[in-house]
């Protein structure tokens, strides 16, 4: 085959690949969830069942990749960071503004922070050992716990090694087959696989809408035991959050329980750090179930849950992802215990955070950037878009020295593709203004580009 011939195969493949990426985000659009092709088994000719590059989703993973391929956009996802992931940090030798670290209260740095799982290390060892039910509880371990409870005002709390498993063991070990769990359109993955697990009757309501469940529960509460309402305390793809006291009275009404996930509330929320109840004055003994990671303002890595003795009692005897797996080891334990007490005694953390992040929200609708719904604490999206829109965008930003990542489908509805902007409390003026600069300009300059069509050229 000679050079003209090639040229125009591989103009060809490219023009039918345009085609094939404009079809999936058209469908994405129609059919969030849109599934892949089957694919059949057993056939001589067809593909091994052990290749996992047949799986449906796998499909999605290929596209991706080949659109990044084709725009000249390396993948944003798992690039190396060689520094501390704080306000800024070191990226394939260069220093970059840093907007994708959880690190919401720069404790992941704080000298006493660190000295803490230092001493843990020496004194305990690094091991997580066994279950706790069955190795032995360790003084580390309820240190964290009442640090935790105390900060929250209730009786007891109980810690996990994930906050993902965190809410899927809790949920399915607390509601089965007979109970309704009730759940925010925008909740947490984590929440709604607990929910599955559970086998309970499962429904998703409009976001923050708290007279929907009103009105449902209203027609529906008879026919369930137990019923569970589950919101998130900030919510980590919009920042916002919900009116507590509605959800709060609403739950008394019906008999149910309310269950808040705190993990990107938690030191975030409130004057203190100690989340929406501190923030909008509400008794958080009103609430059955607070939930939170260890992974974000307390610089650790882990989930707890926090509420009554009872409930903590029954988890510690009856949730298969505490009963069945190891406890936290002493450092991770030890760090978080100590971000606790560090957040509590230097509250002017938190007060630089809500600056940076309600600047950042300003300075953003000032610049014309589609920010949603957020409030501006600690987590702000700028709506692109596409998909495809928010990689490239990303890139350019990245490419300009500021390091933060696309939200892209599945993770949320194909038009709704952004790039997410987490604040921290060590942030300056100065990069927070450089990096609402940076990104309108890029934003606004991709705003009337066709990529598709910029593909076949």
């Amino acid at each position: 085959m000679g050079d003209q011939d090639e040229m125009k195969s591989g103009g060809r493949d490219r023009s039918a690949l345009v085609d094939r990426l404009r079809q999936v985000r058209d469908a994405r659009s129609k059919f969030p969830s849109k599934p892949g092709p089957d694919t059949k088994r057993g056939s001589k000719d067809g593909p091994s069942s052990f290749d996992f590059s047949t799986l449906p989703a796998f499909e999605q993973i290929r596209f991706t990749q080949a659109a990044g391929h084709m725009l000249g956009v390396p993948t944003p996802f798992f690039r190396t960071i060689d520094s501390r992931n704080g306000a800024v940090c070191m990226m394939e030798g260069k220093e970059r503004i840093n907007f994708a670290s959880y690190d919401y209260l720069g404790l992941s740095g704080h000298e006493g922070v660190r000295a803490a799982a230092v001493e843990a290390a020496t004194t305990w060892g690094v091991s997580a050992n066994a279950s706790r039910l069955v190795g032995g509880e360790r003084p580390y371990h309820v240190d964290l716990e009442r640090a935790i409870a105390d900060a929250y005002g209730v009786d007891d709390a109980v810690a996990m090694v994930s906050g993902h498993a965190t809410n899927v063991t809790t949920i399915g070990a607390l509601l089965g087959p007979k109970d309704l769990i009730l759940m925010d359109q925008l909740i947490h993955n984590s929440i709604a696989e607990g929910a599955n697990l559970s086998g309970a009757a499962r429904l998703t309501f409009p976001h923050n809408d708290f007279g929907w469940i009103d009105e449902t529960l209203s027609r529906v509460r008879g026919r369930y035991e137990r019923v569970l309402i589950v919101i998130e305390g900030l919510y980590s793809m919009d920042g916002d959050f919900p009116d507590l006291a509605e959800f709060v009275k609403i739950k008394r009404n019906h008999d149910a329980w309310l269950m808040v996930d705190e993990a990107h509330a938690f030191g975030v929320l409130g004057e203190t750090g100690r989340g929406i109840a501190e923030m909008q004055g509400v008794d958080p003994r009103s609430v059955e179930i607070w939930m939170g990671t260890l992974s974000k303002t307390l610089a650790s890595c882990g989930g707890y849950i926090a509420g009554s003795e009872a409930l903590v009692t029954y988890l510690k005897f009856k949730a298969p992802g505490f009963v069945f797996s190891v406890g936290l080891s002493a450092p991770v334990a030890a760090t978080a215990a100590a971000a606790v007490r560090a957040m509590l005694d230097q509250p002017e953390r938190v007060a630089r955070l809500h600056a940076n992040g309600q600047r950042f929200r300003e300075k953003a609708k000032d610049a014309g950037l589609d920010i949603g719904l957020t409030e501006g604490y600690a987590v702000t999206p700028v709506i692109i878009g596409d998909s495809p829109r928010a990689v490239v965008a990303a890139d350019k930003l990245y490419e300009a020295g500021i390091n933060a990542l696309p939200i892209i489908f599945p993770a949320v509805p194909e038009q709704q593709a952004r790039i997410r902007f987490f604040m921290t409390s060590d942030h300056t003026d100065e990069q927070i203004d450089d990096a609402v600069a940076k990104t309108a300009e890029i934003v606004h300059g991709l705003k009337d580009v066709d990529l598709f069509e910029s593909l076949r050229s």
